[in-house]
C-alpha cells in the first residue's frame, strides 16, 4: 500500500538518517548493551544537535560483522556443518551417474576423479575458502555483497538521499592512495553509466541464480536419496519416489521457522555422521579394491582425460561440476556464521571426507564386474551390511542438503531488500546471539511451491541435473569476475598479481560454463528463465524506487519554505496560500520517514497545507531500527526541539532492535514521558513547556501518517511508453506488497492518514 512508506522503518533490519560517513572506525558495536557507556561518554554535556549527530554516526556503524572466538567459534563451526555442507556433501550420491552413461574405463574413471579432486581443491578450497570469503560486506556474503562492497568504495550506486537507504557508510579511498591502474579503473566505473548498469545487472543475476538454485537443490538432493531405495526395492516406481520426495520437502520447509541456529544444531550431527561414513566407505573401498585410483591426485590425468575424449570429455564437465554444487553456499551463508567458522569446518572435515569418498567410489567402480555401480555410485559402493543404514542416512543427509540453499536464499533476499531491489517483506530474526540469522516466511513458502513443482516435473536426478549445473557454475563465474574488481579497487592488490590468478580461475569457470550451456535445450532453459524472471523483478523494483526517490526529494521542505512567523502568529508562505495557521488543542504525532531534522515530515507538510492548522504540541516521530536484538531504554530515544515551526515542536528518534516491541498501545504516553525528561533536564520541573505538554496530552492525541499515491507523468514517444509500462508494473507491485499498517498496534480511532499525489 502507498501508506507503507510513511512508516517504512518498522520492519527494516538496518536504516539511518541520511548521514554520509566517509571513513569507518575500526571498532564495532555488536549489541545494544555495549554501546551504552560509549554513548554516555560521547554525549555528556553537549547540545542536542551535536548529541544527535554523534549518535547518528554510531548508528551508521552498527552493522558490523560479529567476531567470534574460542568455544563460541567452535560451536558456530559445528552448526555450519549442518547448514552449509549438506548440499556439497551429498554430491557423491549422483556425480558419477550424471557423468557416465556406460561403464567407464580405468583411465576415464581416474581422469574424472582427478577433475573432481582439483575442482574441490582449486575452486572450493583456494578460491572460495581462502579468497572469496575475505571479500565480505560487513560479514555478509554472496554476489550482491560483492556489489554492495564495490559501491561503498566507488560512487556507483544511487541512494535515497533522505530515506532509510540514504544512511550509507562510504569507504572510498583518497585518490593518491591508489596506483594509476587501480585509479583508472575506479574512474571508469564512476564515469560510465553503462559500466555501472552492467555491474548492477551482473550482481542481480548472481543473486537470481542462487535463488533459482534454492528451488533446484532440494529437489535434486532429496530425489537422489530416495532413488536409492530402488537398490533395496527395485519394484519401487517413479510416482512413489516423487511422492515420498515431495512429502519430505514439505516437512523440511515447515520446520524453517525454528531458525538457522536450531536447525544447524539439529542437522550438524547428521551431516557429520554422513561425511564420516563417506570417509570410512572411501577408505574401505580403496583398501579392498583399487588404491591405484589415487594417482588421480596428479593433474596429468585430468588433462589426459579431456585430451583423449575431446568433445565428449568436454561435455562430461557438466556432470563433474556437480561435485562442487553448493559451493556458493559457503559464501552466501557467511552472514549466518563467520569466515573462520566456515573455513574450519571445510578444511578440517568436509574437504578430506569428500576427496576420499569420491576416490573410494572410483576404486569400487573400476573393479565392478556387473558394470552397473556407476549408475548409483553411493549405494553400490557402501560396505556390506550397511545398505539400509546408508539409505536412512542418505535420506536424512538429503533433507539437510536442502538447508544450505534455503538459508542462502534468506540471506541473499535480505541483502536485496536492504539495497532496495525488492519490496520489504516480513523478516524474522531467529537468534538473539547471532544477529544475521533470519527467516523470511514469504520466501520459504514460495521456495516450497517451486521445489515441489520441479520435483514432480523432472522426477529424476539425471533430468534435473541438466538444469541444476547451470546455476552453480554461472554463479562461480560471476563471483570470479566481481572478485577481481574487489581485489583491484578495495584490496589495492597490484595488477600483475591479480592477472595470473584471475586467468586461472576464469579459465576453470569458463571451461565448466561452456560445457553446461549445451544443456540448455535439455532442461537448463528452466534455470535461465527462472533467473531472468527474478532479475527482471529486482531491476524493475530498483528502477521504480529510484524514480520514487527523485519525486519525493522535490517535496521535502525546510520549515522556512513553508512557514513564516510574525511576532505572535504563524502563516503559510505565499507559495502555499499565505493563510494564517490556527492551533488546535491536543498532541499530534507525525510519522517521519526520513529522520532528517533539516526538513519537515511529509505527513506534517501535507496536513498543514490542507488544513492550515496544527496541533498545539507536535512530535515528529522517526523509528531507526538497528541490527541488534535490543536497545536499552536509556539509549533508545534521541530528542531535539525543532525551531522554525512554532512553540511546542519536538523531533523524536526511537532507536530499536529487531526484538524490541516499539509500536504498541501507550506509545504516545511513552513519547510524552521522554519529552518531559528532556524539558525537565534543560529547564527544570516548573518549566511552562511541561504544563503545555500535559494539557495537550489530556485534550487529545492523534497519530498522523502520510498516504502517498504515485502517478506516472504523461509523455509521448516509444521511450515514454516503455517507461509507463515499467513504472506501472512497479506501482502495481508496490500497492500489493504487505502493508506496514499491520505493524501498528495503536488505536485506529486516533489514526489520521493524509493523502497526497506524487508524479514519477
Amino acid at each position: 500500500m502507498a501508506e507503507d512508506d510513511a512508516i517504512e522503518s518498522v520492519r527494516r533490519t538496518s536504516s539511518g538518517t541520511g548521514a554520509l560517513r566517509l571513513t569507518s572506525p575500526k571498532s564495532s558495536i555488536n549489541t545494544g548493551q555495549k554501546q551504552s557507556s560509549a554513548l554516555s561518554e560521547k554525549t555528556h554535556d553537549i547540545d542536542d544537535e551535536e548529541r544527535a549527530r554523534r549518535i547518528a554516526e554510531v548508528d551508521l556503524d552498527q552493522h558490523h560483522k560479529q567476531a567470534y572466538r574460542g568455544p563460541l567459534l567452535l560451536w558456530l563451526s559445528f552448526q555450519s556443518i549442518g547448514v552449509i555442507y549438506g548440499d556439497i556433501g551429498t554430491s557423491p550420491l549422483y556425480v558419477y551417474s550424471s557423468t557416465f552413461t556406460s561403464q567407464p574405463s580405468w583411465d576415464d574413471l581416474v581422469g574424472a576423479l582427478s577433475i573432481i579432486i582439483w575442482s574441490l581443491t582449486l575452486i572450493v578450497t583456494v578460491k572460495y575458502c581462502f579468497i572469496v570469503l575475505a571479500a565480505d560486506d560487513d560479514g555478509q556474503g554472496g554476489t550482491f555483497a560483492l556489489y554492495s562492497l564495490l559501491s561503498r568504495y566507488t560512487n556507483i550506486a544511487k541512494q535515497d538521499p533522505h530515506g532509510q537507504g540514504g544512511m550509507r557508510k562510504m569507504d572510498r579511498y583518497e585518490t593518491n592512495d591508489l596506483k594509476p591502474i587501480n585509479r583508472g579503473l575506479r574512474s571508469f566505473l564512476e564515469n560510465s553509466s553503462t559500466a555501472q548498469f552492467a555491474l548492477k545487472v551482473i550482481g542481480v543475476i548472481g543473486v537470481s541464480l542462487v535463488l533459482a538454485d534454492g528451488v533446484l537443490t532440494p529437489a535434486q538432493s532429496v530425489l537422489g536419496a530416495i532413488q536409492g531405495i530402488r537398490v533395496a526395492n527395485p519394484a519401487l516406481g517413479t510416482p512413489a519416489v516423487v511422492g515420498i520426495s515431495c512429502a519430505i520437502l514439505v516437512f523440511l520447509f515447515c520446520i524453517q521457522p525454528f531458525g538457522t541456529s536450531k536447525l544447524g544444531t539439529a542437522f550438524a550431527p547428521i551431516v557429520t555422521i554422513w561425511l564420516l561414513f563417506n570417509l570410512s566407505s572411501g577408505i574401505y573401498n580403496l583398501a579392498l579394491y583399487d588404491h591405484t585410483v589415487l594417482k588421480a591426485f596428479s593433474p596429468y590425468f585430468a588433462f589426459a582425460y579431456l585430451t583423449r575424449n575431446g568433445f565428449e570429455g568436454w561435455k562430461s564437465l557438466g556432470g563433474l561440476l556437480l561435485a562442487f554444487t553448493g559451493v556458493e553456499a559457503l559464501f552466501a551463508d557467511l552472514g549466518a556464521f563467520s569466515r573462520k567458522a566456515v573455513q574450519m569446518s571445510w578444511l578440517c572435515l568436509a574437504f578430506p571426507c569428500l576427496i576420499l569418498a569420491y576416490a573410494g567410489q572410483a576404486a569400487y567402480i573400476s573393479m565392478d564386474a556387473t558394470e552397473t555401480a556407476y549408475s548409483n555410485p553411493f549405494f553400490y559402493t557402501v560396505p556390506p551390511g550397511t545398505l539400509y543404514f546408508s539409505l536412512v542416512l542418505a535420506v536424512l543427509a538429503a533433507i539437510v542438503a536442502s538447508q544450505a540453499m534455503i538459508t542462502s536464499s534468506f540471506q541473499l533476499l535480505s541483502q536485496v531488500m536492504r539495497l532496495s531491489y525488492f519490496p520489504h517483506v516480513k523478516t524474522v530474526h531467529t537468534s538473539s546471539r547471532f544477529h544475521d540469522q533470519i527467516y523470511i516466511p514469504m520466501a520459504n513458502w514460495l521456495l516450497m511451491i517451486g521445489t515441489i513443482i520441479v520435483t514432480a516435473v523432472y522426477n529424476n536426478t539425471t533430468s534435473l541435473g541438466n538444469a541444476y549445473g547451470v546455476c552453480v557454475i554461472l554463479v562461480t563465474f560471476i563471483t570470479t569476475c566481481m572478485l577481481a574488481l574487489v581485489a583491484i579497487l578495495i584490496w589495492r592488490t597490484p595488477f600483475y598479481l591479480i592477472l595470473p590468478v584471475f586467468l586461472i580461475f576464469v579459465s576453470l569457470d569458463g571451461a565448466f560454463t561452456s560445457s553446461v550451456l549445451v544443456k540448455v535445450p535439455d532442461g537448463a532453459w528452466f534455470t535461465i528463465l527462472l533467473a531472468a524472471i527474478l532479475s527482471s523483478i529486482f531491476v524493475l523494483w530498483r528502477y521504480g524506487k529510484e524514480s520514487q526517490w527523485a519525486a519525493e526529494s522535490l517535496g521535502r521542505l525546510a520549515p522556512s519554505s513553508l512557514i513564516r512567523s510574525t511576532e505572535s502568529t504563524p502563516y503559510l508562505t505565499v507559495g502555499y496560500g499565505g493563510s494564517r495557521i490556527s492551533t488546535v488543542d491536543g498532541l499530534g504525532i507525525f510519522f517521519d520517514k526520513t529522520g532528517d531534522w533539516n526538513v519537515l515530515p511529509v505527513s506534517f507538510t501535507q496536513f498543514l497545507i490542507k488544513f492550515a492548522a496544527r496541533p498545539r504540541i507536535l512530535l515528529f516521530f522517526h523509528m531507526r531500527p538497528l541490527p541488534v536484538p535490543s536497545v536499552p531504554m536509556d539509549e533508545r530515544y534521541v530528542i531535539r526541539q525543532i525551531d522554525g515551526v512554532g512553540p511546542g515542536c519536538y523531533a523524536v528518534v526511537l532507536r530499536h532492535g529487531y526484538a524490541d516491541d516499539v509500536i504498541r498501545p501507550g506509545l504516545a504516553r511513552e513519547l510524552v514521558a521522554q519529552v518531559e525528561l528532556l524539558i525537565s533536564s534543560r529547564r527544570g520541573t516548573e518549566a511552562p513547556e511541561l504544563e503545555a505538554l500535559r494539557v495537550a496530552c489530556d485534550a487529545q492525541t492523534v497519530y498522523v501518517l502520510g498516504k502517498e499515491t504515485m502517478r506516472i507523468k504523461n509523455a509521448d514517444g516509444i521511450g515514454a511508453f516503455f517507461r509507463r509500462v515499467l513504472l506501472g508494473t512497479f506501482l502495481w507491485l508496490r500497492e500489493n506488497t504487505r502493508t506496514k499498517l499491520a505493524d501498528l498496534d495503536i488505536d485506529a480511532d486516533k489514526l489520521i492518514e493524509v493523502g497526497f499525489v506524487k508524479e514519477i
